[in-house]
């Protein structure tokens, strides 16, 4: 090594040394041959090859299978709050520049693609929503914060609040409790509602980020959304799993001749009417049902009056024990979808899960397609946004697949 250093030695093993150079950032537990010293949870310390080689520094925890978090490969950095600062102000530089307007509503931190693992951040104007699922983060977020709120101000961005969202049982795995709740920190706001409006593509929603899903809004698909809704003109629409109804929301606003939303949650219906009166778009319906059921109904109606289909559903896997059964259901919205449409209609399909990988949501629209006895014309291939980028070779930041087809 080039410097001294302080921290505990993590030997690991031939396997996961060859991980790490191939430019993962995960160390298992399995994966750990011997710690030289005592290592703290939530501490720092080095990880070696068998042979004292450094290969990176990073955060360690006995309660997780990720044993090792690295959060750099440089044997000459110090982890002090100039070194973090750096790093944050190099995540925030990115998304201005990749993101340019919509930097207002978009994620500034993505875990491990960002060097942060762990840690999410998300703007919603002058709200920062945060989620912790690493205990090295989680130390540190006293220095962190702050930090964020400097940094962001250098750039002219003024900060409201700071809205913690830890209420996730992946942080019981980490040794960690589930809370949530605002991050106390001179002139900040720990008095909010937790309601907020933001604009995406020209379009206004309503958002909760105290009791909404994960942060409170899905930002990962802002341009698909609007590819989505570039062919809706004068097509009649069925918006499968809208949640905040931003699929459907972009299509109405493009000029659909009418967009049916569906969701099973009613307040999921409830709150994509909001965004539609927000917006004053009135060539929208509303139906609080089981996407499945809908689908096996219309379908043996014999009577379907939708020209375009759009599949956005949760994430069916996660883990890579349950991919099989993930699998069935894909397939089964998607071929009940592809055999409603008529030919020459539309399909959007996404899958939001990383073990539902491209591969296999590729075989399975081929089966689906099989099976419904059509053809496929791809004219979109799309992924996340670049506020969420891809790290490659760390496969967990590769997680979105979006594709739009032409059903013939």
């Amino acid at each position: 090594m080039k410097s001294q250093r302080n921290y505990p030695i993590a030997v690991i093993t031939d396997k996961g040394e060859r991980k790490l150079k191939e430019g993962h950032v995960w160390v298992f537990d399995t994966e750990v041959v011997s710690l030289a010293s005592k290592a703290e949870n939530g501490g720092l310390v080095d990880v070696v090859n068998k042979k004292g080689r450094f290969l990176g520094t990073g955060f360690y925890n006995e309660n997780s299978k990720i044993r090792v978090r690295l959060i750099s490969k440089n044997a000459n950095d110090k982890f002090d709050s100039a070194f973090f600062e750096r790093r944050l102000r190099w995540c925030f530089e990115y998304r201005r520049t990749v993101m340019k307007d919509d930097f207002d509503c978009c994620r500034l931190i993505f875990g491990e693609a960002d060097s942060f693992p762990g840690l999410t951040v998300d703007r919603f104007g002058e709200i920062l929503v945060t989620q912790t699922l690493s205990l090295g983060i989680e130390r540190l977020k006293g220095m962190l914060f702050p930090l964020m709120i400097k940094v962001l101000a250098g750039m002219g961005v003024k900060i409201r609040a700071i809205y913690e969202r830890n209420d996730v049982a992946l942080r019981e795995k980490e040794g960690m409790q589930t809370e949530k709740g605002f991050f106390a920190l001179d002139g900040l706001s720990c008095e909010l509602d937790g309601k907020t409006v933001i604009t995406e593509n020209g379009i206004k929603y309503n958002i909760d980020y105290i009791n909404g899903q994960k942060t409170g809004f899905f930002l990962d698909q802002k341009y698909n959304r609007l590819a989505a809704g570039r062919i809706a003109e004068d097509k009649t629409v069925l918006d499968c799993f809208t949640h905040t109804g931003a699929f459907a929301l972009n299509c109405a606003m493009a000029g659909a001749k009418h967009v049916c939303a569906v969701d099973i949650s009613k307040d999921a219906i409830e709150l994509t009417k909001e965004n539609a009166k927000l917006n004053n778009l009135e060539n929208l319906s509303f139906e609080c049902a089981n996407v499945f059921e809908l689908l096996t109904s219309l379908y043996e109606s014999g009577n379907s009056p939708y020209d375009y289909i759009i599949l956005d559903p949760p994430a069916f896997t996660k883990s890579s024990s349950s991919v099989r059964n993930a699998e069935r259901g894909y397939k089964e919205i998607n071929m009940k979808a592809m055999k409603l449409l008529p030919r020459g209609g539309y399909l959007a399909t996404c899958s939001c899960s990383h073990f539902m990988t491209d591969g296999l949501f590729r075989k399975m629209l081929h089966s689906a397609a099989s099976d419904a006895g059509v053809a496929l014309r791809q004219i979109e291939a799309r992924q996340q946004s670049p506020d969420h980028p891809i790290l490659w070779n760390v496969p967990e930041t590769d997680y979105l697949k979006f594709y739009i087809f032409q059903v013939v």
